[in-house]
């Protein structure tokens, strides 16, 4: 009979320990699961991977620093319209249905309403935009996005009057010049705004040149050379950077001084860029991912405006069209192509 007890109690012990191992056990399952959880990151694009390529290093790379590693906590799936505006709506209704966690939408503002159109739930990152997101209705405010939008602006069209600056210091004897736009841009048309009044302080007039669709460059090109300016101005948008061989070309050719928005059209052989250095912000898209993946909503995220800006020449594109950059110019450079 006095066993009895002793047996109850030892039973009692060994039922304490086994409900804990097990407590131990599915709390480790229970990490385990949430460790291995895959994300799902949507990556929205107007243009070419060849050209997002860098831009999409420079993500990959500052998501792996705080801890997502492709194909193990996070998985990212690329959707590029290479140009083609009507494909973009399509592709981003494409992402929404697939339940992406967060997409990244690159490259200018019709990416950006695009993803906006398809979804009022599903967060998005915008990077590289060129309009003022306020003025363009993506957020209430830079502090307070307000929806389902927030990241990082480029500033672009604030810049217009810089470039020009740039241009004219480079090349004193710049008098006209010819601003190819796309008219369907709100950032492009504020931009010939910007430009049209910045102009006479430099001693500069502004030729205004829509491009309003992909094929529409001979048309263009073709136009200009019957009168040709003294310079050229691009500010960007899809169909330009899709097309910025071409443009390039057209201005090496005729012997143009260019400027751009971006140093993909100085790459392909125009002559001058300055704008966002786009690889430092697009490792911001991370620390936005980051942040909405841990739970924080894009309303209560500050949209971030650009802390670093690039200044590239390419000092062969100057050679073979006649153009000696004053040394004054060239010290303010961050990148000299030679």
């Amino acid at each position: 009979m006095g066993a009895r007890p002793r047996t109850t109690k030892r039973i009692s012990r060994i039922s304490t320990i086994v409900c804990l191992l097990l407590t131990i056990f599915l709390a480790t399952v229970s990490d385990a699961q949430q460790a291995m959880k895959v994300h799902q990151i949507g990556y929205l694009s107007a243009i070419d991977k060849a050209t997002e390529s860098p831009r999409i290093e420079a993500i990959r790379l500052a998501l792996r620093e705080i801890g997502y590693v492709e194909g193990q906590n996070i998985a990212t799936i690329y959707r590029y319209a290479d140009g083609n505006f009507p494909q973009i709506a399509k592709l981003a209704q494409e992402l929404v249905r697939l339940k992406v966690n967060v997409i990244v939408a690159t490259g200018g503002d019709p990416v950006i309403r695009a993803a906006k159109e398809a979804t009022q739930t599903i967060p998005i990152v915008m990077v590289g935009g060129g309009s003022e997101p306020v003025r363009a209705g993506f957020v209430e405010s830079i502090a307070r996005p307000g929806g389902n939008i927030t990241g990082l602006t480029n500033l672009s069209t604030e810049l217009t009057g810089k470039r020009l600056e740039i241009l004219k210091g480079a090349v004193p004897k710049t008098a006209r010049v010819a601003l190819l736009y796309e008219p369907t841009i709100p950032g492009n048309v504020v931009q010939v705004k910007e430009a049209q009044a910045t102009a006479p302080s430099l001693s500069l007039t502004i030729q205004a040149v829509e491009v309003g669709e992909a094929n529409g460059f001979e048309r263009v090109f073709a136009a200009l050379k019957k009168d040709l300016p003294d310079g050229l101005y691009v500010p960007g948008g899809p169909i330009m950077n899709t097309y910025r061989k071409q443009i390039a070309g057209f201005a090496l050719k005729n012997r143009l001084p260019s400027i751009y928005s971006r140093r993909e059209f100085v790459d392909a052989g125009g002559l001058i860029a300055y704008g966002t250095d786009l690889v430092h912000s697009y490792r911001r898209v991370a620390y936005y991912i980051d942040r909405i993946l841990k739970g924080a909503k894009p309303a209560d995220l500050p949209v971030e405006q650009p802390t670093k800006f690039e200044l590239v020449i390419n000092l062969k594109t100057a050679k073979q069209i006649g153009v000696t950059i004053p040394p004054s110019v060239l010290a303010r450079a961050d990148r000299v192509i030679k």
